[in-house]
């Protein structure tokens, strides 16, 4: 059974808006299904790296939080913070960068809140019957949430071929432990010209498994469970992951992080393809686009809203100067006739949404809705 898929272009005659398109498609799509009426609602948004100026607008997350205000909801915009060092590795940071890339109360209509707290370890453990997970790390803010909504600037993706709905949805709402399980089956290790000997890692650690040696700390595999919380606690970027993988295991873990997140209660979701970058967000840059602006898509489904989107994507003419016409320019470039593998060849797209599909988090069959 297929889900329907809304969409509309960004053609706005004189006299209309972006935001009000925006907000008439939620409508068309069955966002007043949800009893919004006193519940506290998360949207879950990307505030993009500082440096980067591909992530979406506050004003879209502005008229999202209206409708749901209008609809008797409590808002807040929520992220969780990354695991690796940049402007959004701790909560003050991660609020800090939200700033000045222009989300406040005021921009948003609704206050911001990060999700896993200030370092990055306030998570809930939320059980789920999956091949690869058992219990997905996900942040505690995000799962007190009565309702769940994403919203996506969907993008090219140097791991995962696209950031979309279940990108935003499972790696972003992990915590720390929780992308460092989806990322890396290893565990993480000490820079040893960075380390202060400052010990706020070991006290972190859940597991003993960090000492130190010439005040330089040691991280102990037979100990260390892999979680991360090192990573978070060290303020000098000495503690790394060095086993990011970019395969079909991240999607499909990805996948299932997913589920745990949306499992057991409402969620609608809004994609925007816009600003196509071939890269994550999380760069402190964009590079130029890959494809043309297209529209803005929503559905109940997440699965089938990445479908659409990848499959509007995949119909279009790459943009010149891009990455992606610069590599089927190149002289021997073996062509993948896929917009996101010839940008990025060492991914796996498709994986993402087959898992997701298996597992139950949606269906790839959808019928594309057009709304004006």
């Amino acid at each position: 059974m297929s889900s329907k898929v809304y969409f509309t272009d960004f053609r706005c005659p004189v006299g209309t808006s972006m935001t009000e398109k925006v907000k008439r498609l939620c409508k068309k799509a069955g966002i007043d299904q949800i009893d919004f009426d006193g519940k506290f609602t998360a949207i879950k948004m990307h505030f993009g790296e500082l440096g980067n100026l591909a992530f979406l607008r506050p004003n879209y997350a502005k008229a999202v939080a209206d409708l749901i205000k209008e609809r008797g909801g409590k808002p807040f915009l929520t992220d969780c913070n990354t695991l690796y060092p940049g402007s959004r590795k701790n909560a003050l940071e991660h609020l800090t960068c939200a700033e000045l890339n222009g989300f406040n109360s005021i921009t948003t209509g609704c206050h911001i809140i990060i999700g896993d707290g200030l370092r990055g370890t306030d998570e809930v453990e939320v059980k789920i019957d999956g091949e690869y997970v058992k219990e997905a790390k996900i942040g505690r803010a995000i799962m007190d949430a009565d309702i769940f909504i994403s919203l996506n600037h969907f993008k090219g993706h140097e791991s995962t071929g696209f950031g979309g709905a279940i990108k935003n949805i499972g790696m972003g709402c992990g915590s720390r432990a929780g992308k460092m399980e989806q990322h890396q089956d290893g565990k993480p290790i000490v820079k040893e010209e960075l380390c202060r000997g400052c010990r706020r890692c070991s006290k972190e650690c859940g597991s003993d498994a960090i000492s130190y040696i010439n005040n330089k700390a040691h991280i102990d595999n037979e100990l260390c469970k892999g979680c991360g919380r090192c990573i978070g606690a060290c303020g000098f970027d000495a503690i790394e992951n060095p086993n990011w993988n970019s395969n079909e295991l991240l999607d499909k873990k990805m996948a299932e992080y997913a589920l745990a997140v949306l499992k057991d209660r409402p969620s609608f979701h809004i994609s925007f393809i816009m600003d196509v970058s071939p890269n994550c967000d999380c760069h402190g840059e964009n590079d130029a686009p890959i494809l043309p602006n297209l529209g803005v898509l929503a559905s109940f489904d997440p699965v089938a809203l990445d479908q659409a989107c990848a499959d509007l994507c995949l119909k279009q003419t790459p943009l010149d100067n891009s990455q992606l016409s610069d590599n089927l320019k190149k002289e021997h470039w073996k062509c993948h006739h896929d917009h996101f593998k010839d940008s990025n060849p060492n991914i796996e797209w498709k994986a993402t949404l087959l898992h997701a599909e298996k597992i139950g988090v949606g269906t790839r069959e959808y019928e594309l809705i057009k709304v004006k």
